[in-house]
């Protein structure tokens, strides 16, 4: 609780309780920004891809490799 905590930090130089610090995700969200090639549109867009520890864009086309290309 709040109270035992500050009386614990009270007097004592620094933090005495060890600061969560480790991440939950370890991977991010891949997100392509697309452009219109047309000269006259030129709109853009984000197309967001699943989540995936490696991420290879263009790759072999010989083989097969289940990577994360969708």
């Amino acid at each position: 609780g709040k109270r035992r905590y500050d009386r614990k930090q009270s007097g004592y130089g620094g933090q005495t309780k060890p600061i969560f610090r480790k991440k939950a995700k370890t991977t991010k969200k891949i997100v392509l920004r697309l452009e219109c090639v047309e000269p006259n549109c030129r709109s853009k867009r984000m197309l967001a891809i699943k989540r995936c520890k490696h991420f290879e864009l263009g790759g072999d086309k010989k083989r097969k490799v289940g990577l994360c290309a969708r």
